[in-house]
């Protein structure tokens, strides 16, 4: 059986705050995400030299860290994000739950990334050039307190119950990867909008 490598352009990063403050929603920015990167986990080795061995080393594992998660969108009128960066600054720590769910060619759910205790530590705002038509592009970055892996479907756990379905804060009709459409919005301004996710 041929095993064929999943891509990378479908997707859904969902971020749930495990209590609502300041007026901010579950999921954050209705989990309309074009770009993520920073699944990584590492673990430093410790090298131990033993006395009259010379021919080898001993290798102990010691504590395992994570990489900051970077998180980039196409700016709208939704600005939760840097309402969740402000209320962290002033002292309101507010964790939430991360999921960021894989699909295969089927719109099936086939890996979730489960991050545990994620905090915004950094926003920054779009580069903005008169002469160009570029999308104006927001990106966060948050860290997170663990990193854990699911294989979904028949070869894997299972879905999980909630955070892999397209209804899971996936605006209908995106595709993955950078999605620009123009027309109104949800309060009703006219614009360009841009997200990623999974085309339903």
């Amino acid at each position: 059986m041929t095993v064929v490598p999943f891509t990378t352009f479908r997707f859904e990063v969902v971020l749930d705050l495990a209590n609502p403050v300041g007026g901010l929603t579950n999921p954050l920015c209705d989990a309309a995400f074009a770009e993520c990167d920073g699944l990584e986990m590492t673990m430093e080795p410790k090298t131990v030299e033993s006395g009259g061995v010379n021919n080898r080393q001993i290798h102990l594992i010691g504590p395992a860290k994570f990489a900051q998660l970077t998180l980039k969108r196409g700016m709208t009128s939704n600005v939760q994000l840097w309402q969740w960066l402000a209320l962290t600054a002033r002292g309101t720590v507010a964790p939430a739950s991360g999921t960021v769910t894989m699909w295969d060619a089927d719109a099936t759910p086939v890996i979730e990334f489960t991050l545990e205790k994620c905090l915004p530590v950094r926003m920054r705002g779009p580069s903005l050039n008169a002469r160009e038509g570029l999308v104006a592009v927001e990106e966060l970055a948050l860290v997170y307190e663990s990193l854990s892996v699911t294989a979904l479907g028949a070869d894997g756990a299972g879905p999980s119950p909630a955070g892999t379905g397209a209804a899971a804060g996936t605006s209908a009709g995106v595709s993955g990867g950078l999605s620009v459409s123009g027309g109104l919005s949800a309060g009703g301004s006219a614009g360009l909008s841009v997200s990623g996710g999974i085309s339903s």
